[in-house]
């Protein structure tokens, strides 16, 4: 019998910080339909005629803060999570790390597994919340690939993991050492999406934002709504470290545009908390199972600043998921389940 193919599946990163491999990374995943979910002619004109020329110097200097003698700290902890995921699966498994944007991308990765005729592929994308822009990304590229073979094997998909116990005891160790009971607040900080994009989420077309706190409980309605799913990680994670609700916020960080993004955003709970006199935050990312941009310079960097320059004294970041033992653990299980 063939082995069976596990593809774990990141976003992406660009090749080096400079400018010119930025400045493709960011054309290539801006372009992405699911991330900019608008008519193709005004995606390209908004792409490639304002974002990419004017954020591509700024991004480079923000990617050249947190480059290290590793490289992009997304990929190499990407590449050792891929790395001990086939330690631990053994010689029955064929174990691809792929990024959906960049390198190494997902068309040499499924390249190599055809290669070498595995008989299933497991598709684990690494985003615990299903989103379109990002799970969803990946689902299609993957299968618009493999519908091109002549011989297709059988494919399946990770669609969320959430509430992945063992991921979510990682988060919880990797906050205890930092003494939560000691902080004012604690933040629970996911990547922002556009409101237009969870709207489309709702089949039912009269449940998203259509009431107040319809993502506060996860329910058939809004099973696959990114946002309602954050609101569960959180929830999960503040009972594991008996953080009562009236201490924690969920709140989403990294907005583009002008265009409604889903609230609270980051940046705005930084100066409700600053002017209730909060002076300590701890913050998680759950929404990324490894170290990178978002977490390393946006929370670590700017929002420590803008914080202290509020009144604020200290926001600790509470590590990602990297290269954890009981991660890997959960990335097995997902894998062979």
């Amino acid at each position: 019998m063939g082995k069976k193919g596990v593809l774990l599946v990141n976003l992406g990163t660009p090749d080096s910080p400079e400018v010119k491999d930025v400045r493709k990374y960011l054309d290539q995943f801006l372009m992405d339909e699911r991330v900019i979910d608008i008519n193709a002619f005004k995606r390209t004109l908004l792409v490639k005629s304002i974002i990419v020329p004017f954020r591509s110097p700024k991004t480079s200097k923000l990617y050249k803060e947190i480059w290290d003698e590793n490289g992009s700290p997304l990929l190499y902890y990407s590449k050792i999570q891929a790395a001990l995921v086939q330690e631990k699966l053994g010689d029955e498994y064929h174990v691809e790390l792929a990024m959906r944007y960049q390198n190494p991308s997902i068309q040499s990765a499924l390249d190599k597994m055809k290669a070498g005729l595995v008989e299933s592929i497991k598709v684990i994308p690494l985003f615990p919340q299903y989103a379109s822009a990002s799970t969803g990304s990946v689902i299609q590229s993957v299968m618009e690939i493999v519908s091109k073979w002549t011989t297709i094997p059988s494919v399946s998909f990770v669609n969320s993991f959430h509430d992945n116990e063992l991921m979510l005891e990682v988060f919880a160790e990797n906050a205890r050492k930092y003494q939560p009971e000691t902080y004012d607040h604690v933040l629970f900080s996911f990547h922002g999406l556009p409101e237009r994009q969870l709207l489309k989420c709702d089949h039912t077309g009269n449940y998203c934002l259509k009431k107040d706190n319809c993502c506060d409980t996860l329910n058939d309605t809004n099973k696959f709504c990114y946002s309602a799913q954050g609101h569960d990680t959180a929830r999960l994670l503040a009972e594991k470290l008996n953080v009562s609700k009236e201490n924690y916020t969920v709140c989403f960080q990294s907005r583009l545009g002008k265009e409604p993004w889903v609230q609270p955003y980051t940046t705005d709970v930084l100066k409700k908390l600053a002017a209730e006199g909060k002076k300590r935050l701890l913050v998680f990312s759950p929404a990324f199972v490894a170290d990178c941009l978002e977490t390393l310079y946006e929370i670590t960097v700017e929002y420590h600043e803008e914080f202290k320059a509020l009144g604020g004294e200290h926001v600790q970041l509470v590590e990602s998921l990297n290269d954890h033992p009981k991660f890997i653990d959960a990335l097995v299980e997902l894998a062979v389940s």
